[in-house]
């Protein structure tokens, strides 16, 4: 759980170096991801670290903030708004700071935790170890918008690697949580690290492959690009659905963006 934990905290401390210059008007502009503004991401990402954080002390004040979530949605309000109320308005820097307070403290909880301890969450319980890698993605994933809007082309590091062993073992979540039975086989993938090395995974293949930038697998599996907006080559049916609707977050089903939609601003 070490390792897991400094590069969520490594990830986390990358994003907050984008966004620790900028003012409380620079932060409240909008990015792609459903008109959120800088600090609604920063926000949410704050807020579940938090949440994730009280499943870990498994004392039931996880329970006790779902329920008052779950209440507040049957009441009509939306997840941006409950945060904002959850968190007493807080906003603009004072915001970052206590998100990154928050990241350096979840970091050092799950630190030394058992890996395959069970925690709630939102949907079934999971372990330990899935926990903090989700906000590791959720991290990533969300933290692209705000890459996006500031133009500034993000320098990914090996540590992404989390999140494509996330994304290939959700393979058949992407179809599942759409009613429909994952095809076999899995396609192989063989994509390029960071650095440059290799990563590779499911049996090889030449029918069914994706091959590729690691760093544009984790953008179409978390959706925040489009695969026709990468550089990634699929070959094979199977191969092509996936890449079509890939999803590795939970809830429910969610479309691609559109192509075009989600590219870094120029500047």
């Amino acid at each position: 759980m070490l390792a897991l934990a400094r590069d969520f905290r490594d990830e986390s401390e990358a994003l907050h170096d984008l966004v620790a210059p900028l003012d409380d008007k620079a932060l409240d502009q909008p990015t792609a991801f459903k008109n959120w503004t800088i600090a609604t991401v920063i926000r949410h990402l704050h807020i579940w670290n938090l949440a994730a954080k009280m499943s870990l002390k498994a004392d039931g004040s996880f329970e006790r903030y779902y329920a008052v979530l779950a209440e507040r949605q049957k009441q009509g309000a939306r997840l941006p708004d409950f945060e904002i109320e959850w968190l007493n308005g807080l906003t603009g820097t004072k915001l970052v700071s206590a998100w990154k307070d928050g990241f350096e403290v979840t970091a050092e909880h799950f630190a030394s935790a058992d890996p395959a301890a069970r925690v709630k969450w939102a949907g079934p319980d999971m372990s330990v170890r899935s926990s903090l890698t989700a906000r590791l993605m959720e991290t990533w994933a969300h933290g692209q918008e705000i890459y996006d809007v500031l133009g500034n082309v993000r320098q990914n590091k090996d540590r992404i690697r989390n999140i494509v062993v996330l994304g290939n073992n959700t393979y058949s979540w992407t179809f599942k949580v759409r009613g429909e039975e994952a095809p076999a086989p899995r396609p192989y993938l063989k994509l390029t690290a960071p650095s440059g090395a290799i990563w590779t995974y499911n049996d090889p293949s030449a029918e069914e492959v994706i091959e590729g930038l690691g760093e544009e697998f984790c953008q179409v599996v978390t959706q925040t690009r489009n695969i026709v907006d990468t550089g990634l080559k699929v070959t094979g049916t199977n191969a092509r659905m996936w890449m079509s609707k890939a999803q590795c977050f939970a809830g429910a089903a969610e479309p691609p963006p559109p192509p075009g939609t989600r590219l870094t601003k120029k500047t």
